[in-house]
């Protein structure tokens, strides 16, 4: 996709750690009510898990990680929950985007950032920019993010660049969806004991393989994410092959 081939077009080139690991962290609100207190807690203590998770990525030399943060659907939520995740992303693009940097951790947003206040949408290009020549690892953070919206999205931009073209193809979405810039998830892990994609990269997780875990996200420490990795190194990814194409090959 853009840079980077479709599995639906041709066969992508894995190995025994992913390039690409896509995560919803769910469970948060879960996690404080186990312990009595506010889900807001809980919220609070999964951003330890992203930096956990972010450093072993770093160190496992995985090429990107994209996190859930916000989806579309999330603004149903209780208006003083919204207030505060709106806050606390803030708060962590300040404090975290400069120890991003200096450990050559390129930031990318990608979401609908029309519901974004000026000074969200201010820091969030700062943060972009800042590390936007950072060769290391990419952390995605999907922001006011639905994968039905980011098709729809793409579609609409293609379309309207191609007014004399009728029969498109693959090729000509790929430029446009939000993650154009990276290859497709290799390994999709969803914490907190739901098994469901919840509308996250659609169109992206075409032949990525799924690891659902009940543990719940502030709990997802480096050997939990040892066992998602283990998982996914015991998977056979064929791409539409046989086992004994896979073999031969």
């Amino acid at each position: 996709m853009g840079l980077f081939s479709s599995s639906t077009q041709t066969i992508p080139i894995s190995g025994e750690i992913p390039n690409h690991i896509a995560v919803i962290m769910d469970g948060n609100g879960r996690w404080a009510r186990k312990r009595f207190l506010p889900r807001v807690a809980g919220h609070k203590r999964g951003v330890e898990t992203v930096r956990d998770l972010v450093k072993q990525c770093a160190k496992l030399n995985v090429k990107y990680l994209t996190l859930f943060a916000f989806s579309s659907e999330n603004w149903r939520r209780p208006e003083d929950e919204v207030s505060f995740l709106m806050g606390l992303f803030m708060d962590a693009l300040r404090r975290e985007v400069t120890k991003l940097h200096e450990n050559n951790i390129r930031l990318i947003l990608i979401g609908d950032q029309s519901k974004f206040n000026a000074e969200l949408v201010a820091q969030i290009q700062a943060a972009e920019q800042l590390t936007a020549n950072n060769t290391g690892l990419t952390l995605t953070i999907a922001a006011n993010y639905g994968g039905r919206w980011d098709i729809l999205n793409a579609t609409n931009q293609m379309v309207g660049n191609n007014s004399n073209k009728t029969n498109f193809t693959e090729e000509d979405l790929a430029p446009y969806l939000a993650m154009h810039y990276a290859v497709e998830p290799d390994l999709f892990i969803r914490t907190g004991g739901e098994k469901r994609v919840s509308n996250f990269l659609l169109w992206q997780l075409a032949y990525t393989e799924f690891y659902f875990t009940d543990t719940l996200w502030p709990d997802f420490d480096d050997k939990a994410f040892q066992l998602a990795i283990q998982s996914y190194q015991q998977r056979e990814r064929r791409f539409g092959r046989t086992s004994e194409q896979l073999a031969n090959s």
